[in-house]
């Protein structure tokens, strides 16, 4: 959810009502239902503590992990009695996997029913970074149980929706599993403070999670990775022997300013706020002993904590400029535009091909394979397989399980020519070259396809059609 800056607006609904109503719950579970006294962090490894009844809180996602800590204890004659709490749902596979490993006599189960973490004032998410591999990829709609699940919890404790719109069959899913636990549940009046509610399946647009950030947010995202609205920066960043974890939201002033501007005008902006800084500092030659005081209780721990803040941001800044060059992401940026407007597929094609056998980014040479077959539909059949015999060399022969995973999402896959003029080559060959036909191939099988991307960026008026010395000046 993002707040509109429109003055007329509605006020956003108090998102943090549901993270204290999660945390409530939590504590219930714990304190109440489960007696537990302390708390420890699981790893990969024995656990040494001395206790007799173990309850154990674990996310979906590595709770594997447990297994191994059962047989730990069994190998050193250690026997307890042990509580699993699965967050944010409990499935009938997690049983199946304790029968499997031998434990299942050993553990009681349980789950905290927690969908939704509000991440700043205008933001909450799901925070299920595997859905898209297993719904989309995989076909298992476990959670879309769960997504309706936290529409439920949104209704029960924001009022009504005045409207619903989705479009995708995932969104289907979730809003009929929504309506289900409406109708089971008992019906309260409330207030509505939510208005329209979307809901969109990320298949519907692939294209711009393909797109290169350029705005800061985005950036320390794609360098640093954001999980559950925190960053963790490196010891490149903090300038000493440890890395620092913060939390990137609206109550960091300086993170406030700066998440949506283009990377371009960071440094600016920067270089003015630590002016001004300065200039706060320096307030303090011409006190006197009551405004120092004044000072030290009121503005001075602020002063020190945006200090603190404006360092990092620096040296995130500078961190990221060192990884994207100039000149390299100047080209990228020209890349992604030509594929966006269909324009130059040759000479992007030729700039993949260099990424790859330079070795960049393993990443970033997928991203443009991606986003080179979504924006024209999928790639020639030579261009596909030279481009992954050339990716494979590069990068290993273990991608092409990735290779295979990709075409079964509609992410990288060939195109299908036409019979019609498949015919015609075929004619047109036999009265020219070998040189000038590979030309002309390609020119019908360009004719044989239309791109459903540029056709709906027309028609929806997404996609600008800028010039390239526009486009250049939005670049570092």
């Amino acid at each position: 959810m993002a707040h509109s800056v429109r003055r007329d607006a509605p006020e956003l609904p108090d998102f943090s009502l549901l993270k204290r109503l999660a945390r409530d719950q939590l504590i219930y579970l714990l304190e109440q239902q489960h007696d537990v006294d302390k708390l420890y962090k699981v790893e990969h490894k024995p656990i040494l503590y001395r206790m007799v009844r173990g309850c154990f809180l674990y996310p979906l996602t590595n709770w594997f992990l447990f297994p191994d800590v059962v047989n730990a204890d069994k190998a050193f004659g250690r026997f307890r009695r042990y509580k699993i709490i699965f967050s944010p749902q409990k499935f009938y596979a997690c049983e199946n996997l304790l029968e499997e490993q031998g434990i299942f006599g050993d553990v009681t189960t349980d789950e905290w029913s927690f969908y939704l973490l509000p991440l700043d004032d205008d933001i909450i998410s799901l925070e299920l970074p595997e859905f898209f591999r297993d719904y989309f990829l995989e076909g298992d709609q476990r959670w879309v149980r769960t997504a309706g699940s936290a529409l439920h919890l949104l209704h029960s404790v924001y009022g009504p929706f005045s409207k619903v719109y989705g479009i995708g069959r995932c969104s289907k899913m979730a809003y009929e599993s929504w309506r289900e636990q409406v109708e089971e549940g008992e019906q309260r009046a409330l207030q509505a403070e939510i208005g329209n509610v979307f809901l969109i399946d990320r298949d519907v647009d692939l294209v711009t999670p393909l797109c290169s950030q350029v705005v800061y947010e985005g950036l320390v995202d794609d360098i640093f990775r954001i999980k559950c609205g925190c960053v963790e920066f490196c010891p490149d960043v903090t300038s000493s022997d440890k890395s620092i974890k913060v939390m990137l939201n609206s109550q960091d002033k300086v993170f406030n300013e700066i998440r949506n501007e283009h990377f371009s005008q960071v440094f600016g902006f920067l270089s003015q706020k630590a002016r001004n800084l300065q200039t706060a500092y320096d307030k303090r030659s011409g006190m006197d002993i009551k405004q120092m005081k004044t000072f030290v209780s009121e503005e001075l721990k602020g002063l020190k904590q945006e200090h603190r803040l404006l360092s990092l941001h620096i040296g995130a800044s500078e961190s990221m400029m060192k990884k994207k060059t100039k000149q390299d992401f100047q080209e990228l940026l020209k890349t992604e535009h030509s594929l966006l407007e269909g324009f130059e597929i040759r000479e992007c094609i030729s700039y993949i091909e260099e990424h790859i056998n330079r070795q960049v980014s393993m990443v970033e040479s997928m991203r443009l394979l991606c986003l080179l077959s979504l924006t024209e539909n999928g790639l020639l059949p030579k261009d596909y397989r030279s481009l992954k015999a050339q990716f494979l060399q590069s990068y290993g022969i273990e991608h092409l399980l990735t290779f295979s995973n990709l075409k079964q999402l509609g992410l990288l896959v060939e195109q299908q020519p036409g019979e019609t003029l498949t015919v015609m080559e075929s004619r047109v060959g036999k009265l020219v070259n070998d040189k000038t036909a590979g030309k002309l191939t390609d020119a019908f099988s360009s004719l044989a396809k239309k791109s459903n991307f540029r056709a709906l960026g027309r028609r929806l008026n997404l996609v600008c059609i800028l010039g390239w010395e526009m486009a250049r000046k939005l670049c570092f």
